[in-house]
């Protein structure tokens, strides 16, 4: 049986992955499972797996924990994404989006180069900030020019991935929205839905280009790489892409919500410290071909979260 290890498991897609991995391994275990997040394990569901605190800000919690377990795939989801506390809190960001690569890749490499036999597939999650906004939908030759801290580390993090000496995979997304087991995870979806149901005015910027991505797709998507051992760089995110306005009028009107709250508004007013890209969405033509990748659309990846709210609530 080969071990699959997750870094991040606490956050969105971390969850995702692990409930997707327990749902292959029922009936039969088709792999040993290890979650891996800085803290004590917040997933609701505590069996099936094996969970270890690691730190990716420490390097020889890693080579701990690395040691250890001796995955043969890790799936590397652990990254600080505000895009705007990277800016002001730029050596963390640097630390967890970038440097935390290199710890990783580094600890796996001394486990191969004291095993031959040691084989091992590094997969990282990186995003479409990469880019500069002004060629979308990208893809995975776009040319990246990151606007901000945020997207400068990670690309820096794969740049550690490229030249690491392990079979690598690099996985862009974009928008990634979804339900986390505490619910204390906010995106785009949740954010709108629920100032909407409060009957909140939003503010809702009309000139930033996004392909939404449900963490079941991403998920899904990362698990086909590892089954696989695909290699190289795939988009992985929704299909089509919209305006953020677009995407938060489609939220109103699945939970027929009062869309007048809505105000349509320009980057440049919103006073954002990061810089975004004003359009990205990716060309997913390869992940589709190769890996078999098969997203929802935005209205059935709705349906999906209204169906796992409602079963909470019940």
């Amino acid at each position: 049986m080969k071990t699959i290890l997750i870094t991040g498991s606490n956050g969105l897609l971390g969850q995702k992955l692990v409930y997707a991995l327990l749902e292959r391994n029922n009936p039969s275990s088709v792999w040993r499972i290890i979650a891996t997040a800085r803290g004590e394990n917040r997933l609701t569901k505590k069996s099936g797996y094996e969970y270890a605190t690691m730190d990716i800000g420490n390097a020889d919690e890693i080579r701990s924990v690395f040691n250890r377990f001796k995955p043969d795939v890790v799936i590397n989801t652990a990254a600080m994404t505000n895009v705007d506390i990277c800016e002001s809190k730029r050596e963390e960001a640097e630390l967890l989006n970038a440097t935390s690569v290199k710890f990783m890749t580094e600890a796996l490499r001394e486990i191969k180069n004291a095993d031959a036999s040691y084989d091992v597939h590094f997969i990282h999650l990186s995003t479409d900030f990469i880019f500069d906004g002004t060629a979308g939908p990208y893809t995975e030759e776009g040319i990246p020019n990151p606007l901000s801290h945020y997207a400068a580390t990670k690309l820096q993090g794969e740049k550690f991935t490229f030249v690491s000496g392990l079979k690598w995979s690099v996985l862009r997304t974009i928008i990634v929205y979804g339900i986390a087991d505490d619910m204390s995870r906010s995106n785009l979806v949740l954010w709108a839905k629920g100032a909407l149901e409060k009957g909140q005015k939003i503010n809702v910027v009309d000139d930033q280009f996004r392909s939404p991505t449900l963490a079941e797709d991403l998920a899904e998507g990362c698990i086909l790489c590892a089954e696989k051992q695909a290699q190289g760089i795939f988009n992985i995110s929704g299909e089509k892409t919209y305006s953020i306005l677009e995407l938060v009028y489609k939220v109103a009107d699945y939970w027929k919500l009062d869309k007048s709250l809505i105000s349509a508004v320009s980057s440049a007013t919103i006073n954002q410290p990061a810089k975004r890209p004003p359009v990205t969405g990716f060309i997913i033509d390869k992940a589709k071909k190769v890996l078999g990748y098969k997203p929802h659309s935005f209205e059935e990846g709705l349906a999906v979260l209204d169906a796992q709210l409602k079963q909470r609530n019940q």
